[in-house]
């Protein structure tokens, strides 16, 4: 029996004990890890190479998408399966581009995960209904959508940031900043920076995490 080495991603430890414990009831599954943090998350996927890292996308300083990301370019041959809360378009989107091979919402059932699991460890993707509908949504997108530039603009906003700050942390300048914002008004519909956050928001464009 080939048995799949899994690692547990969460910053609840009730999530992760529960998982272990649920996991740990099929002959071919070992968790090898659990983790708090994005950054820890990255670090034993480094050090132990599971097969797994079951990954949730809300963790302090560093979320899950970030995490998967790095572990994506880092140790490819770690396969990423989602675990979480958020089944917005946002959150399903920013999974999938950052490297995530499998999308579950955390009420799924236990014989679901089991399924996901193996799956992922066969090579294959796994995506909950839910999110695969949002996924096939996204590339069927008026041409008048946000651009993903726009949407990092926009999730900045949301967080508060000035213009000069978003221009600093995404490397451009500050009128191409304002340019993003123009295009993001009128594709929204949006005549201020509140009222843009507000309906992406409501679209389920972006998310606050």
């Amino acid at each position: 029996m080939t048995r799949c080495r899994i690692v547990i991603a969460d910053d609840h430890p009730i999530v992760r004990s529960g998982l272990a414990s649920v996991l740990g009831t099929q002959p071919d599954f070992d968790v090898v890890g659990e983790a708090a943090t994005g950054e820890a998350a990255v670090e034993l996927a480094r050090s132990l190479a599971p097969d797994i890292v079951l990954m949730d996308l809300r963790m302090p300083a560093m979320d899950g998408a970030e995490a998967t990301a790095r572990i994506a370019r880092a140790q490819p041959g770690v396969r990423v399966l989602v675990l979480t809360t958020y089944g917005s378009d946002a959150a399903v989107l920013r999974a999938i581009e950052a490297g995530a091979v499998g999308y579950l919402l955390k009420d799924v059932p236990p014989d679901e995960l089991f399924l996901a699991i193996r799956a992922v460890a066969r090579g294959e993707r796994y995506l909950a209904p839910a999110a695969a509908a949002r996924l096939m949504a996204h590339h069927q997108r008026p041409r008048d959508a946000l651009t993903e530039r726009e949407l990092e603009v926009l999730r900045r906003v949301a967080g508060g940031a000035s213009n000069k700050a978003i221009a600093a942390q995404l490397g451009i300048t500050e009128p191409t900043v304002k340019a993003h914002l123009v295009h993001v008004f009128e594709k929204l519909g949006a005549d201020s920076r509140t009222a843009a956050v507000r309906v992406a928001l409501e679209r389920g464009l972006i998310d606050l995490y």
